[in-house]
């Protein structure tokens, strides 16, 4: 592990880094979200400090990695909290680095969150991983630790979202009978999704939808939903995609309807917060450390997420992937985040924390489908080799 000294060497050659940059115009621009230049170390009135005050340096990597799996939003707020004043934003490939936060109060140590989805080739974060190992921590669903865990074993460490925010949307105006995703199959309406997503083969397999509704074309873009009049239904966000069709989408302008993926039986948690199964005990000091800091942050994004929406907003900008997100898309995404439980307390009130009935019934119900789809699974699959509440403080909650 890299030590504290070659984190400050670090800093040094970031500030020599922006007066060429000043000069030169290099892609790797800074940034820095302070644009009063005050001093950023004190933790700012009203912001929790539970995991305030951590030293990380010496225990942690010099620079934690975090891999994402989508362009920047604010379902990723949690993350990008971690993200301190004075970052640096690499456009080119597509990732921004700072001191790594707590409560406001540097913790030694730099994070690094790198954009996933066209970043990486749409590829799978828990399979990306395998390929980057300098990457620490990646975002991945259960349905997919389930699916590749014989081949490419992911543990998570943290579950980001209670509950996962993907939906199914149709026109109620052009189905107005369909109430559910289940109700889509009497109507043999198109289901566009990204090719091979884990919930399709669910929908599939337990009958909710027929295989000849599913079609793998989409982009994420909203092209086709709209040249189609609604005529085909389109999986999306509960936390987006509702207010950009009605309030961004030119030539829609109006409301979608849905039902969350979760509601139909499939139950993975979003977003955890997965590595390396075989570096469980390597980094465990720094999880042990690190992870109640993740947990607080997405308690602060929520509780106060002005300063990190304006860093996803500018990253979004910067980036410019032909990604489009709006302040009032940011604004939508957490109020749906707490309206809907998105981001909410395990069973016994904590944060981040998987329930292992929840994940031993989704196992159940997942293996035969990936079986029956020809995948490679591990047939004795247990929660305790793809989740672990080891390292999470029972503490923090919202």
């Amino acid at each position: 592990m890299a030590n504290q000294g070659s984190r400050r060497v670090f800093a040094l050659v970031v500030a020599s880094t922006l007066v060429v940059a000043a000069c030169g115009g290099s892609s790797d621009t800074a940034v820095s979200s302070d644009s009063t230049g005050s001093a950023t170390t004190a933790v700012a009135a009203g912001v929790p400090t539970t995991a305030a005050g951590v030293e990380l340096a010496g225990v942690c990597p010099d620079r934690v990695v975090i891999q994402t799996d989508w362009n920047p939003q604010a379902e990723h707020g949690g993350v990008y909290e971690l993200v301190g004043d004075g970052y640096t934003v690499d456009a080119d490939r597509k990732r921004v680095r700072g001191p790594l936060m707590a409560g406001g109060r540097d913790t030694g140590v730099d994070v690094e969150i790198r954009m996933g989805g066209p970043a990486i080739g749409f590829k799978p974060v828990g399979a990306y991983l395998y390929e980057n190992t300098d990457i620490m921590l990646g975002f991945a669903n259960t349905d997919g630790i389930v699916q590749r865990y014989a081949t490419l074993p992911t543990l998570s460490v943290m579950a980001g979202l209670d509950i996962n925010p993907q939906i199914i949307m149709w026109d109620p105006a052009t189905y107005p009978q369909v109430r559910t995703i289940a109700d889509l199959k009497a109507t043999g309406a198109k289901v566009r999704t990204f090719e091979g997503i884990a919930f399709m083969q669910y929908l599939v397999g337990s009958g909710v939808l027929d295989k000849a509704q599913v079609d793998g074309s989409y982009d994420g873009t909203p092209g086709v939903f709209v040249a189609q009049q609604g005529k085909i239904a389109q999986q999306g966000f509960a936390s987006a995609e509702p207010y950009i069709y009605r309030n961004e989408v030119k030539n829609w302008g109006r409301d979608v309807a849905y039902q969350l993926i979760h509601d139909t039986g499939w139950q993975p948690y979003a977003q955890s917060l997965v590595i390396r199964s075989a570096e469980r005990d390597t980094l465990a000091p720094c999880l042990k450390k690190l992870v109640p800091v993740i947990q607080q942050a997405q308690v602060d994004f929520l509780d106060n997420p002005a300063r990190t929406d304006t860093l996803i907003l500018d990253l979004v900008k910067q980036y410019n992937t032909g990604w489009v997100y709006s302040q009032g898309v940011a604004d939508y995404a957490v109020a749906q985040m707490r309206k809907l439980g998105i981001v909410g307390n395990g069973p016994d009130q904590t944060l981040g924390d998987h329930d292992e009935a929840r994940v031993a019934e989704f196992i159940k119900k997942a293996l035969p489908i990936y079986k029956q789809a020809g995948g490679k699974v591990k047939d004795d699959l247990e929660p305790s080799d793809i989740v672990t509440n080891e390292f999470i403080d029972p503490s923090i909650k919202l």
